[in-house]
């Protein structure tokens, strides 16, 4: 409990300074003081303070009895890590050298403490190994390579999720060390932060106009994959495959935005939302039973098909609609009603929602888009800790194999969608 307070006191103290901060380097007298003092406060300045921070930190935790002042100057060094970018772009002080500095001064921050915690039992030592592996090829190897063809060698959102991931794993085997009797998910957590490391440097050698197809295309894959799963009644794995599905489904539309696309690449999206977000919940429902379920399932189906169509020959073409509003439910945020509700309930009740699900992706209530507007909205770096935090949330469940808490913890991030994209649509 005491560890748990120290953790806690220094997250509010260094999110305090970091919010004061990104407020303060906004003012021109801020701004007049780092450009007169960037040997402390240059963003490249900002990586080798959080790094010599991130070193004296595990030196005390594994080598001095002051292990709680070894939690608080990590966190706090943890922190930092987004101040360096505030200043960067409030200042104009960014490098090609900081792009190549700042994930290397994550990686000396983080992998040195998770690799102490390996050896003390807490980590898979071959987990952990891996990972540093896979750390080192992209910050010595495929950078240099992506530098030498003129490609950015910035972190792209697999990264900077998989930095914050890897940052909360070391605060989370420090509460482990003082509670070995906590669920360990440690290792989970851990395989997170393989497969976004090896998805941030393998998307960095894709060119940015297949991003959208690529997204569309694993969209597509995840659906399939889902299917598979419920037809041998793994439920909770089925619906957390749909739901990386519904990830890649919301960055696709911003790659086609931001970077152009192919000529198919919208018919795919198409095609891939009909099946994750359509046909497998379908079958999800099928799957659960009852006398009316192959009934409900294609009333779901039909009533995607329906949005989906609606969106693309009528919605789309609409001079009333506001840019970023949907008219009806989107189909991702049906899916998951439908998803949710087949972990927590009974048929008639599943049935029941997934005929609320039907009616309003068919209405004409207006919602905002996730990605183009609630996200806006948004700070990143309160965008990248939801997500990192949604992803340990997961790896806790799958860990107790608690199922009514993962249709619990969906069935609220639908309805805290649902509230926002109301509240965004009345703004």
């Amino acid at each position: 409990m005491e560890r748990f307070l120290v953790i806690l006191a220094s997250a509010i103290v260094g999110t305090g300074f970091f919010l004061w901060f990104s407020r303060a380097v906004k003012q021109p007298a801020m701004g007049r003081y780092i450009l007169s003092h960037q040997w402390l406060l240059h963003p490249n300045a900002i990586c080798y303070w959080r790094t010599a921070l991130a070193f004296v930190g595990s030196a005390l935790y594994f080598f001095s009895p002051w292990q709680w002042l070894a939690i608080f100057i990590f966190t706090f060094a943890a922190i930092l890590d987004g101040v360096d970018g505030v200043v960067a772009r409030a200042c104009n002080l960014g490098s090609e050298w900081g792009e190549w500095l700042d994930p290397l001064c994550d990686k000396l921050t983080y992998l040195p403490p998770l690799v102490g915690f390996a050896y003390m039992g807490i980590l898979s030592i071959r987990l952990i190994w891996i990972l540093v592996v896979i750390e080192l090829l992209g910050q010595f190897f495929a950078r240099r390579i992506l530098s030498m063809m003129k490609f950015s060698v910035a972190a792209n959102n697999f990264g900077k999720i998989k930095a914050i991931i890897c940052f909360a794993l070391v605060i989370l085997c420090a509460l482990m060390d003082e509670n070995p009797g906590f669920v360990n998910i440690a290792d989970n957590v851990l395989m997170a932060c393989i497969v976004l490391s090896t998805a941030s440097m393998g998307f960095k050698f894709i060119p940015n106009r297949l991003y959208a197809d690529i997204l569309s295309a694993l969209n597509f894959c995840c659906g399939v994959t889902s299917l598979v799963l419920t037809y041998h009644h793994y439920f909770a794995w089925a619906i957390c495959i749909i739901i990386i599905g519904q990830l890649f489904d919301l960055f696709d539309g911003r790659m086609a935005l931001k970077h152009g696309g192919t000529r198919y690449g919208p018919y795919l999206d198409d095609i891939a939302d009909f099946v994750s977000f359509g046909l497998a919940p379908a079958y999800v429902v099928v799957e659960k039973g009852g006398y009316a379920a192959w009934l409900v399932a294609i009333l779901f189906v039909f009533g995607v098909g329906f949005r989906l169509v609606r969106f693309v020959v009528t919605d789309k073409k609409r001079t009333d609609l506001p840019q970023g509003i949907f008219n009806g439910l989107p189909s991702p945020a049906g899916a998951l009603i439908v998803l949710g509700a087949s972990l927590v309930s009974t048929p008639p009740v599943l049935w029941t929602m997934t005929l609320v699900s039907v009616g309003l992706m068919i209405s004409h209530i207006r919602f905002a888009h996730f990605g183009r507007v609630i996200l806006k909205k948004i700070p990143k770096q309160l965008f990248f800790m939801i997500s990192a935090g949604f992803i340990m949330s997961l790896a806790f469940i799958f860990k107790t194999k608690n199922v009514q808490m993962f249709g619990y913890l969906i069935l609220g991030a639908v309805m805290v969608y649902m509230a926002s994209g109301r509240f965004w649509v009345r703004r």
